[in-house]
C-alpha cells in the first residue's frame, strides 16, 4: 500500500446533510459529523496532514461548536493524526474520545515498532507522527447528546478488541467503521471471530437504514452487514464438514486449506460486483485465514 496525503470530500449520496465522509486515497473513509451542539470527527487518518485536511472541511461548520474527537479503535489509519489535537504539538486542541483498550494499545510498545517500520518504509507520510492516545476513554457504551442527534458508541470488537460503532438513532444511520468491510472484516486470530461475529450480527439489528463504513462503497447500504454474516456462515458450515470427513489438523500450506475445506472465495461472496475486484490478498492469504481462524475455533470448541 503506498500512501498519500490527499483527503476528499466524498459527495453526498442521500445520507443526512449533517453527516459528511472523507476519503484518504482508496484506503479509508472518515467521517465528520454536525450536530447542534458539537462538531464530531469520527477518527484522525494516517498522520498530522490528512488530520489537518479533514479537519479543514469540517471548519466551514465549527463556527459555535465545540470539536470533538473520536477513535474508532487504534489501527494507524483511524488515529496517527491524533497529535493534531492533543499533545505539546496540537494545533486545535480538543477531547479526543474512544475505549481504554483503544488507549492501551497505542501505549504498547508493539505501536511504537509498527510507526518505526512505516517511518522506515514511507519517511515522507510518516515521520512527524507522533502516537497521541486519547484523552477520554470509556469501557462499554458512552452517549454523545449532540443537541439534535445522539452519538451511541457501541463496542463491537473483533477486528480489534477496541473497535466500536457509533449509531446515530434521529437519522437511523449507522457508522460501521472497520466493523464491517468490503469483502469482510479480518479476523486476526481465532478468540476474535465469535466476538466479530457477535458484532455484525450486533450492528445487523439495529436495522439502520443508512450505513456507512470505513472500507467499502459509500453506496453499498446497510446488506454489505448481511453479507459480511452470510460469508462467515458459509466458512462455518464448510469448515464444519471439513471436520465431519475427519479433517482433525490444519494444513500449514495455504492450498492445503482450501483444498480440505473446499471453499474458494469466488463462491463464498457475492458473484457480482465489487466482491470480485477486491485485493489479491483477500481472495487468497485473508480468506484462508479466516478459514484457518474458523477451523481452529471449532476445533477447540470440540476439545
Amino acid at each position: 500500500m503506498v500512501h498519500t496525503n490527499e483527503v476528499i470530500l466524498l459527495e453526498n449520496q442521500g445520507w443526512d446533510k449533517r453527516l459528511l465522509v472523507c476519503a484518504n486515497g482508496r484506503l479509508v473513509q472518515t467521517f465528520i459529523i454536525v450536530t447542534r451542539r458539537y462538531l464530531v470527527l469520527l477518527d484522525t487518518l494516517i498522520n498530522a496532514t490528512t488530520g489537518r485536511a479533514m479537519l479543514d472541511h469540517a471548519r466551514p461548520h465549527l463556527a459555535g461548536r465545540q470539536l470533538l474527537v473520536i477513535n474508532s479503535h487504534a489501527d494507524y489509519d483511524h488515529c496517527w493524526g491524533n497529535q493534531l489535537f492533543a499533545g505539546p504539538q496540537a494545533e486545535h486542541n480538543a477531547p479526543i474520545i474512544a475505549t481504554e483498550g483503544c488507549r492501551e494499545q497505542l501505549r504498547d510498545p508493539e505501536a511504537v515498532r509498527y510507526l518505526h517500520e512505516m517511518q522506515t518504509a514511507e519517511p515522507k507520510i510518516f515521520n512527524e507522527v507522533v502516537l497521541t492516545p486519547p484523552t477520554f476513554t470509556f469501557n462499554g457504551r458512552f452517549t454523545i447528546d449532540g443537541g439534535d442527534l445522539t452519538l451511541q458508541l457501541i463496542p463491537t470488537p473483533g477486528h480489534t478488541p477496541d473497535q466500536i460503532a457509533v449509531y446515530i438513532p434521529e437519522i437511523s444511520t449507522l457508522l460501521a467503521t472497520d466493523g464491517a468491510e468490503l469483502p469482510y472484516p479480518l479476523a486476526r486470530t481465532a478468540a476474535a471471530l465469535p466476538q466479530m461475529r457477535a458484532s455484525l450480527q450486533q450492528m445487523a439489528d439495529l436495522q439502520a437504514q443508512t450505513v456507512l463504513y470505513c472500507h467499502a462503497p459509500v453506496t453499498i447500504g446497510p446488506q454489505l452487514l448481511h453479507h459480511n454474516i452470510a460469508y462467515f456462515d458459509q466458512i462455518e458450515a464448510a469448515c464444519r464438514k471439513a471436520i465431519d470427513r475427519g479433517m482433525s489438523t490444519i494444513p500449514e500450506d495455504d492450498e492445503a486449506v482450501l483444498a480440505k475445506v473446499g471453499l474458494a472465495y469466488e463462491t463464498a461472496v457475492p458473484h457480482h460486483g465489487p466482491w470480485q475486484e477486491v485485493h489479491t490478498y483477500y481472495r487468497t492469504k485473508g480468506h484462508t485465514l479466516q478459514i484457518r481462524t474458523m477451523l481452529q475455533t471449532l476445533m477447540e470448541r470440540a476439545g
